[in-house]
């Protein structure tokens, strides 16, 4: 459990303007939905961002530069999940803190945040910038493609700290349970982002950088406007100059759980690049489906990680609040709202794939695989939802070695399941997305384990703590 700022005791906490939402008492089903649907709007208008890229590049540029886009997604994937793991940890620790009412500990969590996400991206966005054509390079990205994917994931780079900081402000007003104020400034942020994107790339033709820019411009837009609208309209986010004080032990906290959260997501982006190496080999048709089918499962996708940060807020709330009761309750209503929305989802994705697909594109080709490749992934949608869930909930306890666990087994399946498929002559190309599928059951599967192994470790250091 987080330490607290010296000097300040636990407060009640005070009532504000924004939409906070303490998740310690009331209905378990009521209050996940109504934290996950306002983010699951918003994480859809966030997918948004890239979807309009890709479908107005697609559409207006062609094929080529499509795969362009693609062909770079999971490079920045790599580079923003090094810097949006830390705002993950200090938003467990924030919300463990609002959980136990310690009103001092979770301003001074926000502010010690708020310097750790200023400085990753700052470095790693540098670093990036100067390596990212030599990785392009490893991936084999087709030498049609290259100089668009170049620009694309530069631009990316040097915008890096701007996109971080919504997500920072978004992290740290999630924890407290707001996840509505988010929502609004992401919304009038893709808004903007579509009509920068018209803009740059139709009126001003400047392809795949004028995609780039428009993210980045919005993203800046929508994290400075969240910001100055928590600091008017939440007092957390007032500080005071002692709140602002560099506190080693809540940075200490932050790093320690935001670090492996960070390694878990590089862990999967540089398997992801392992897996677009295979898909480079298959030339630029198959790059392109793969990333028109790679936008449409980011959708899939929103749902499921939705509900996981519900349940990591929830769950966090409750630990820090002690009630591991109402953390089991949790879990289990999070898996019945995972099973009912997989159901959903298979028969769309079986029946009406082609379509989604030409959503994208208009090469038929690119289409035929597109669809028969959705038809195969949809199969494994209840093991996706099983890795959100259960990471939701370990997330919330603080549990950080499992971050580690499920990156390691995410990247060990991706480096030699999609090598192994491929080569078989009955699945062919097939077997890029077949190994999608068979990386998310084992993974899923992990993650259950854990699970039920770190649920009794918790029970038992609880029962040792009342027993003192």
């Amino acid at each position: 459990m987080p330490k607290g700022t010296p000097g300040k005791g636990v407060s009640i906490v005070k009532e504000t303007k924004s939409a906070m939402l303490r998740m310690t008492e009331g209905n378990t089903v009521k209050l996940l939905l109504l934290f996950s649907v306002p983010m699951l709007i918003g994480n859809i208008f966030q997918q948004l961002y890239n979807l309009v890229d890709s479908i107005i590049v697609g559409q207006f540029v062609g094929a080529d530069a499509l795969a362009a886009i693609g062909a770079t997604s999971s490079l920045s994937f790599l580079f923003f999940a090094l810097c949006n793991g830390i705002g993950g940890g200090g938003g467990i620790i924030t919300s463990q803190l609002f959980g136990k009412g310690d009103e001092g500990a979770v301003k001074s969590c926000i502010a010690n945040t708020g310097y750790i996400m200023i400085v990753f991206p700052m470095m790693i966005g540098m670093t990036a910038f100067f390596l990212s054509k030599s990785i392009l390079r490893l991936l084999d990205t087709p030498e049609a493609i290259m100089a668009d994917s170049v620009a694309y994931v530069r631009i990316m780079c040097v915008g890096l700290v701007f996109v971080s900081l919504y997500n920072y402000a978004a992290s740290m007003l999630r924890a407290l349970g707001d996840s509505r104020t988010p929502l609004v400034f992401l919304i009038f942020s893709c808004l903007l982002n579509t009509a920068l994107d018209l803009l740059f790339v139709y009126t001003f033709h400047m392809g795949v950088r004028g995609a780039g820019i428009a993210t980045v411009i919005s993203q800046f837009v929508s994290g400075m406007s969240c910001l100055a609208y928590a600091i008017k309209k939440n007092s957390y986010f007032r500080l005071t100059r002692e709140d602002m004080r560099f506190n080693r032990e809540i940075a200490k906290d932050v790093v320690r759980l935001g670090v492996p959260i960070s390694l878990q997501f590089s862990l999967i982006a540089i398997s992801c690049m392992a897996l677009q190496k295979v898909v480079n080999s298959f030339g630029e048709v198959t790059v392109a489906a793969f990333t028109a089918t790679s936008r449409i499962e980011q959708i899939i996708h929103q749902p499921y990680q939705t509900l996981g940060a519900a349940l990591s807020t929830y769950t966090g709330q409750n630990y820090g609040a002690k009630k591991m009761d109402r953390v089991k309750m949790g879990y289990h209503k999070g898996l019945l709202l995972m099973l009912l929305f997989s159901a959903m989802m298979l028969p769309v994705m079986q029946f009406f794939g082609q379509g989604i697909i030409r959503i994208f594109v208009s090469e038929e080709p690119v289409i035929e695989i597109g669809a028969k490749a959705l038809r195969i992934t949809s199969w494994f949608y209840v093991m996706l939802g099983m890795i959100y869930v259960v990471r939701g909930v370990l997330t919330g306890l603080g549990d950080a070695v499992f971050a580690m666990i499920n990156g390691i087994v995410e990247a060990l399946g991706r480096f030699i399941v999609p090598a192994l498929l491929v080569g078989l002559p009955a699945l062919g190309l097939w077997g890029i997305w077949w190994s999608v599928g068979i990386v998310w059951a084992a993974s899923g599967v992990t993650a259950v384990m854990r699970y039920w192994y770190f649920k009794w470790k918790i029970q038992r250091k609880m029962e040792q703590e009342k027993a003192v």
